[in-house]
């Protein structure tokens, strides 16, 4: 690929999260509250002077980071305030496959409290959310989507039901990047273990959700343990895989 189009195609990225910032920063001054529809998609373009490809790509990343909404054929709604500006840890600093793999090890310090917390704490609203979360995530792609996108929701749905603001906001700040399934899906595709590696993580995000619906926060904890330890491992073999196949 050359120069040029490496470059052409960065500045579309650039441009999307420029355009999520400044959303993200009238979401803190109030300017867009909780409930508010934003602009369509053209008032967006007008406004911004931004191309439409632009625009799809902050609002699904605005969607992934659980900031909005889209209801089809109605319009998209400002769901939750984005976290705080100043925290150092981000999307930006996890970039190479060791930086994944420590914030994996973050995670179980952080995740596997979180998940009893949320056994304790959940009100039934926070039930429903986080029992949608992993429908999304157990139909897979073909109807969620994103794979990637459905896992986060599931975690930041687990945070929330936690009640700690603090926790969701770093949740938040880090976004899809939590979730290493990306980098181990291009070393499973086309190999007959994918179904198997999918059905794994299938089974251990319906374990993690059976405790907190029962309230079990032992279990519950011990669900996350397990799925956060389960994830190391597998992207280290998928580290493996893809070292093998490139020879």
């Amino acid at each position: 690929m050359s120069d040029f189009n490496a470059t052409a195609q960065i500045k579309p990225r650039r441009l999307a999260e420029s355009l999520v910032e400044r959303f993200a920063q009238r979401m803190r001054e109030g300017t867009l509250k909780r409930g508010d529809k934003l602009p369509t998609e053209t008032q967006i373009m007008a406004a911004e002077s931004v191309s439409r490809s632009v625009v799809r790509d902050a609002l699904s990343r605005m969607q992934a980071a659980g900031l909005v909404e889209t209801q089809h054929g109605v319009g998209t709604f400002v769901l939750d305030m984005p976290a705080p500006e100043g925290f150092n840890v981000g999307p930006a600093t996890i970039m190479l496959l060791s930086d994944v793999l420590d914030l994996l090890e973050f995670r179980l310090s952080l995740e596997v409290q979180a998940a009893g917390m949320a056994a304790e704490r959940a009100t039934p609203q926070a039930i429903d959310e986080l029992e949608q979360a992993l429908k999304a995530l157990l139909q897979g792609p073909e109807k969620s989507g994103s794979t990637t996108n459905a896992d986060f929701q599931f975690h930041l749905k687990i945070a929330k039901a936690a009640g700690n603001p603090y926790l969701i906001d770093i949740m938040k700040h880090l976004g899809t990047k939590l979730i290493p399934r990306t980098r181990m899906n291009s070393a499973y595709t086309g190999q007959s273990n994918r179904s198997t590696y999918l059905a794994g993580i299938n089974a251990e995000h319906q374990q993690i959700f059976d405790a907190i619906v029962s309230k079990q926060v032992d279990a519950a904890r011990a669900a996350m343990f397990l799925h956060l330890s389960n994830s190391r491992m597998r992207l280290r073999e998928a580290q493996k895989l893809q070292a093998v196949y490139s020879e």
